[in-house]
């Protein structure tokens, strides 16, 4: 799966994509220092399974630190968009065509109120403005998307009496879009599915609108926390927008807490909501660095929130969740590595969606699953939990 750093320029996006990927990135103090789209490796965080068994495992991606099992998911950072984006203003309809293939939207606000709407150092400006400007702007998006085939697209289903959710799922595939997408914003806006081309401009908005929600959810990333107005900002944005998941982080925080770890200065796993200095390796310059972002964001907020941003996406936003092919009686591979995989699959999915999920011969021949830690059978139609460790039988 694919998340998506969104939001306007220098906000903080490439900081936050570089401390949850630790990749090589431009970070710097002026609007569209990113261009071409950032790629890299994040990780959600879970309690492994091995401690279960009393084991190490030996992840084969991802890592594994005391118990703690790091499951990778890929993230992308585009530029900053700015309002007229979706008509193309600052290269937007490039960017946005980067966002397809997205599951999910992090966007990054600069809570702080520091930087107006382009970007530019500013004071008392108001974060909320950002929210409402790429809401409307990934809104225009969608509706454009729809609008440049919709008259063709809707009279053809119409004469032809095609299914209409599986005929919108197959021509906006590209946004991962699927019927039961569709058929949910049929029922929340009572649209007549057999008649889209009498459908007013209003209908075709709200139902992009409702569509662009349901396929490309978001999290508020509320960056620079630990700044003068941060906290009054935060309330502020949660009362205008209490549907939205808001979660307060500082990347400048866990990036610099990655590279102290990084470099054996602290011991510290990201999420956590404190750190052990190495007093043999650290100065007093760096030791007043850290006890500040220890007294001013973790005793505060609990951590960093960018973790916690990952983790709220990929589990509570997109409901995933993890599961080990692990033996009922062996979690050791033919290589003999102890539990290497874990995979991040909907939640809903069963034994059988499982063993197609590991190989496409697993599941045509699966016969019986066995539940690790009960070595209970489990039929095909089982579905699984949340850190269940599960071994597919074949014929």
């Amino acid at each position: 799966m694919l998340l998506g750093l969104v939001g306007k320029p220098s906000c903080g996006k490439s900081t936050f994509f570089k401390a949850a990927t630790m990749a090589d990135v431009l970070i710097a103090a002026y609007p569209f220092s990113t261009i071409k789209p950032n790629r890299g490796v994040g990780y959600v965080k879970i309690d492994c399974i091995d401690k279960d068994f009393h084991v190490q495992c030996m992840p084969r991606t991802g890592y594994c630190v005391k118990g703690k099992r790091f499951v990778p998911v890929e993230l992308m950072d585009v530029a900053g968009l700015v309002e007229g984006a979706s008509e193309g203003r600052g290269l937007g309809n490039q960017f946005l065509d980067d966002l397809r293939q997205a599951d999910l939207f992090i966007h990054l606000v600069d809570v702080s109120g520091t930087t107006d709407a382009e970007g530019k150092e500013t004071q008392a400006y108001d974060p909320v403005n950002d929210v409402t400007m790429l809401e409307n702007e990934l809104d225009l998006w969608y509706l454009g998307l729809l609008s440049k085939v919709w008259k063709v697209f809707a009279r053809t289903v119409q004469n032809s009496k095609e299914n209409f959710a599986k005929a919108v799922a197959k021509q906006f595939s590209g946004l991962k879009v699927n019927e039961d997408d569709v058929k949910e914003v049929l029922m929340k806006l009572k649209c007549d599915p057999e008649k889209p081309a009498q459908w007013t401009s209003e209908q075709l908005k709200n139902f992009a609108h409702e569509l662009r929600h349901l396929t490309k959810p978001m999290i508020i990333a509320a960056n620079k926390i630990d700044k003068k107005d941060s906290a009054k900002n935060l309330e502020n944005l949660k009362k205008e927008y209490p549907h939205l998941t808001i979660i307060p982080c500082s990347a400048d925080s866990e990036l610099a807490l990655r590279n102290a770890s990084k470099a054996g200065i602290i011991e510290y796993l990201p999420g956590d909501s404190d750190f052990k200095i190495n007093e043999s390796k650290i100065n007093d310059l760096q030791k007043k660095a850290l006890e500040n972002i220890k007294k001013n964001i973790l005793e505060v907020y609990g951590s960093t929130g960018v973790q916690n941003v990952l983790n709220t996406a990929i589990f509570d936003l997109l409901k995933y969740i993890a599961v080990f092919p692990a033996g009922a009686s062996k979690l050791a591979d033919s290589k003999g590595n102890i539990l290497p995989d874990c995979f991040l699959v909907p939640n809903g999915t069963t034994s059988l969606d499982f063993a197609y999920r590991l190989h496409t011969d697993l599941g045509d021949n699966f016969i019986r699953a066995i539940d690790a830690h009960t070595k209970q059978v489990i039929g095909k139609e089982h579905k699984l939990k949340h850190r269940d460790g599960v071994e597919i039988i074949t014929r």
